[in-house]
């Protein structure tokens, strides 16, 4: 039976595979163009994705064996922003290559019980948060890449399911409630996978039970929800089945309340 861990890494192959079918050849024009994540050029979001890449194997290096030493994340970060576009791109391909080889190594028994200290949570995370957490990441930042190239690029699909609920846990943070005028409450309506679900914007931003006083409904494909929350539902970028039927709240307003991460 495929479980939870078993789909975020075989996503994670798969996205990694597709990335680099992209990004392989690129040369230095192609890699200091500007991404679609405000201020960073392509190379550094290959940056991003390669020094988190190279955390997320250590902590889990650390799970499988104690005595691994540890590298303060300062001091990856330090070393991928001193790298030119050329190395951050091979820098990237080698180190997203071997974490996702690494969770791919693990047995059934591992996948089931190992724990991993991802260092910003309060205790160990199973293998299938830790691999969903690094999915979040990955899918959402190859996307900043990706459009560059296709305009009309959306979150991968088999990344888009798996990262619906753990969205949920992030709004709290990632949402601007001050960003509007009072409170609203909207139904929230996506397909591929299709999900109904009340969204609530007031002091805080959460998701619910859909209010059956909601100020409108919101019809959007999934992965363009995920945009939305993390601020790449950019109006260039806003497929046409996206919908919102409202007075209370505008497109344009949503976007102020996720302006990204």
């Amino acid at each position: 039976m495929r479980s939870s861990a078993d789909a975020a890494i075989d996503a994670l192959r798969t996205g990694h595979d597709e990335l680099v079918v992209l990004v392989a050849d690129l040369g230095p024009d192609d890699l200091t163009g500007r991404s679609a994540c405000a201020d960073w050029d392509v190379s550094q979001v290959l940056s991003h994705l390669g020094s988190g890449a190279e955390i997320a194997l250590g902590s889990l290096s650390r799970a499988l064996d104690p005595s691994t030493p540890e590298v303060p994340n300062i001091e990856v970060w330090d070393r991928w922003n001193a790298m030119g576009p050329i190395e951050r791109l091979t820098g990237f391909l080698n180190a997203d290559e071997t974490l996702v080889e690494a969770y791919q190594a693990l047995d059934v028994d591992t996948r089931e019980n190992l724990r991993i200290d991802l260092g910003f949570l309060p205790e160990p995370v199973d293998v299938a948060t830790a691999a969903g957490f690094r999915l979040h990441e990955f899918a959402l930042h190859s996307w900043d890449i990706r459009s560059v190239f296709d305009p009309g690029a959306t979150v991968a699909e088999e990344a888009t399911p798996l990262l619906f609920d753990r969205l949920a846990y992030l709004l709290q943070w990632v949402g601007h409630g001050d960003a509007i005028d009072g409170e609203v409450s909207l139904l929230v309506v996506t397909t591929d996978p299709e999900r109904r679900f009340g969204l609530t914007i007031g002091d805080t931003v959460s998701i619910g039970e859909a209010s059956p006083s909601a100020d409108g409904t919101l019809t959007l494909p999934a992965e363009a929800w995920l945009r939305l929350a993390s601020g790449r539902l950019t109006a260039d970028r806003t497929p046409e089945a996206v919908s919102l039927s409202s007075t209370a709240i505008t497109l344009e307003d949503l976007r102020r309340v996720f302006p990204g991460y």
